[in-house]
């Protein structure tokens, strides 16, 4: 009989295996029947791990709604149901007499539902917010707090990809690749321009802002380019971790910005970093050099960096977010050439979502049962 962390016996899944080198006789249908009656019982992942199957009913908990504009995707809100009654926001808000008194989380999804007091205080039951992505700067995490609810988030797991795609913007923009597309397909296209130039990013000297999780692999990732790093952090990075990928500390940001090819924003956005790069720190930066922002886009003034591009202050930006998302269809920065926008896709891989949202998935179950949660935000 399989006890899977006492589980699978407590509810009396009684599934007999015989096991043998090797059937004697192929078994019939008679023989199969009582094995796969009993295995249907029991979900088993792509590790052969056997996952809790408890009884009882499910925690409820709230989110916004499946598919696009902006909601879940349904591969998730499938992962979500297995383990959770979801109360789907439209239903919520059309009876929320009904199910307040129900719910213990709230699924913070691509930044819905909006998480407002008058929402936390209606719902007396609430015990976690668990957000989707590490940037929590939609939530008001002591306001939440303040009601005895926990926040989480989902740092770690989206790191790595979210480092390649900071590469992939600085090594797009170094070498004119959407431009480059774009003339390689034009039927206008009779010959190809040689005088038409990029700039190398193997020796250059990047300089990253915000050297936390992401930051860090970014400067993994520059080291194998033999780039020069720099960094600019709330905290300095251990000796040994320095050491590591070669990244020295400048503990004021213009030395960064004054000797940076590229400069890369990996920080999270808050009181100290919303419009950190404006006039005068594009004015610190070399006319040869570009800027990243994989972060948050009101980290960036925007109307200081246009004017910085359109008066060749710096050689280019490549963004993956900005502010608002998505820009209006007349903004300048979506007129200029020398710029790159991606729309915030900086995580966005099959394999990486999965993860993010089974991290989400933990830290709502951890909450509603009052344990630590895997990635427990703090105010």
């Amino acid at each position: 009989m399989f006890n899977h962390s006492g589980s699978a016996g407590n509810a009396n899944l009684n599934v007999n295996l015989f096991v043998t080198s090797y059937w004697s006789k192929p078994p019939d249908s008679s023989e199969l029947r009582p094995l796969q009656v009993q295995l249907s019982q029991v979900r088993q992942d792509k590790n052969c791990r056997l996952e809790n199957m408890t009884s009882g009913p499910k925690p409820t908990i709230l989110a916004s709604h499946v598919g696009p504009p902006g909601g879940i995707y349904e591969e998730h809100a499938v992962m979500l149901e297995e383990h959770f009654t979801v109360v789907w926001w439209k239903d919520f808000e059309a009876d929320r007499s009904k199910h307040r008194d129900d719910i213990q989380g709230i699924a913070c999804y691509n930044g819905k539902p909006s998480i407002s007091e008058e929402l936390v205080k209606s719902l007396p039951n609430l015990k976690v917010v668990s957000n989707w992505g590490v940037g929590v700067n939609h939530i008001d995490v002591p306001m939440v707090n303040k009601y005895g609810v926990k926040v989480g988030n989902t740092p770690d797991v989206l790191s790595d990809t979210t480092a390649d795609m900071g590469m992939a913007l600085m090594l797009a923009s170094a070498r004119n690749l959407v431009e480059g597309v774009r003339r390689a397909h034009s039927p206008d296209t009779q010959s190809f321009d040689l005088h038409w130039m990029g700039v190398d990013v193997h020796g250059a000297t990047l300089g990253i802002i915000g050297m936390g999780g992401i930051g860090y692999k970014i400067a993994e990732r520059a080291k194998g380019f033999n780039m020069k790093i720099l960094y600019h952090n709330r905290n300095r990075r251990p000796e040994e971790e320095e050491g590591k990928v070669g990244a020295e500390f400048c503990g004021n940001l213009d030395d960064l910005l004054k000797n940076s090819d590229f400069v890369m924003i990996v920080a999270p956005l808050n009181k100290h970093t919303e419009g950190l790069i404006g006039k005068h720190q594009l004015s610190m930066m070399k006319p040869t050099a570009t800027i990243i922002n994989i972060a948050r886009g009101p980290i960036i003034d925007q109307e200081a960096l246009v004017q910085a591009l359109q008066n060749k202050c710096i050689r280019a930006a490549a963004l993956d977010v900005t502010y608002p998302e998505p820009l209006p269809r007349d903004h300048p920065l979506l007129k200029l050439p020398n710029v790159i926008i991606t729309p915030h896709t900086g995580s966005q891989t099959v394999g990486t979502r999965r993860k993010m949202t089974q991290l989400m998935i933990d830290n709502m179950l951890a909450g509603v049962k009052g344990e630590p949660l895997k990635a427990e935000v703090k105010c």
